[in-house]
């Protein structure tokens, strides 16, 4: 098999994260079909680079050197993309459109944009830096929520371990699912999450409501996703009006009282297809969509498959 070169694009103020994540993937997946990938990292100047962490890492060689265009070209983020380097710019400028797939993770998409290789594509980053992307570089097309986006020979893959889950995306391109599910297993990522998925929890994407009863009710429906959920059965939950509750939930946590509980009802299902062996009528039942056919709509939707293949994808091995 002729190995598929892998170079890694290394500067001061990398994120360490952003190359050792995919990095032992693609390398996992090189131990499992020998001679799958050659993994190569470049500096500037070929000298060694400080990671924000505070390690050093040493490429392999200099970006002068890298002439031969590789079959996949990894571009990490981190704080140097705040200020990058001219030279790796440059030289992504001069030589990354020859390789076969262009990869970022985090904001290592700064450096493609300034390249202008995301102009008119559609590219994601860390949540904290999509609206920052969208206005140094409106030609691209961003989109803030999935963990990471694909765009013909494009990838870019949201914060720090969306790498992770990105690589082994490609791996499964390269190789099969079999050794995509082996190195998963390998580096104990018990789940492999589809690029759509959204980068946060309904949780985590709403803020907390600063009054108790709201609070209250937020977390009684994480809690019940299978419960009466309707604005009416919520607001008397927290002893307001229905119309006063639906303004200051929405007020307060940045979203409506029903996209919150689709949120949760979505997160919920998948857990169940993730964790158990339950029939998807009933998982439908007790994540409060009530039939198969309005838990598989709702699925559609969200994360483009229907419930049976979510599972079928993303449930770790072990399980049943």
């Amino acid at each position: 098999m002729e190995p598929r070169d892998v170079l890694v694009v290394l500067y001061d103020g990398v994120q360490s994260l952003d190359v050792t994540g995919p990095v032992e993937v693609f390398t996992g997946a090189a131990g499992r079909v020998p001679g799958a990938y050659r993994i190569r990292t470049a500096s500037p100047d070929g000298a060694p680079v400080r990671a924000s962490s505070g390690l050093t890492l040493v490429p392999d060689l200099a970006l002068a050197e890298a002439t031969a265009p590789p079959h996949t070209l990894l571009v990490p983020g981190g704080e140097g993309t705040r200020n990058p380097d001219p030279r790796v710019v440059d030289w992504l400028r001069a030589h990354a459109p020859r390789a076969r797939r262009k990869v970022s993770v985090c904001s290592g998409a700064f450096l493609l944009a300034a390249a202008g290789l995301l102009d008119g594509r559609r590219a994601t980053t860390h949540w904290s830096l999509c609206a920052a992307l969208a206005a140094r570089h409106p030609a691209v097309r961003v989109e803030p929520e999935p963990i990471y986006v694909r765009d013909g020979d494009l990838a870019t893959s949201a914060g720090v371990t969306a790498g992770i889950d990105l690589a082994l995306a490609l791996v499964e391109e390269d190789l099969g699912r079999d050794t995509a599910l082996c190195v998963a297993r390998l580096l104990v990522v018990f789940l492999r999450r589809p690029g759509n998925q959204t980068q946060f929890s309904a949780q985590l994407a709403a803020q907390t409501a600063e009054r108790r009863p709201l609070r209250d009710v937020q977390q009684w429906i994480s809690e019940n996703p299978g419960a009466d959920l309707s604005v009416e059965a919520l607001a008397a939950r927290a002893g307001l009006s229905p119309r006063h509750f639906a303004r200051a939930f929405r007020d307060e946590t940045g979203m409506t009282p029903g996209r919150y509980v689709d949120r949760v009802r979505l997160e919920a299902a998948r857990r169940h297809l993730e964790d158990t062996a339950d029939g998807i009528e009933r998982i439908s039942r007790r994540c409060g969509y009530g039939t198969p056919e309005a838990m598989r709509r709702a699925f559609v939707r969200a994360l483009g498959t229907s419930p049976a293949e979510y599972r079928r994808r993303f449930r770790p091995a072990a399980l049943p």
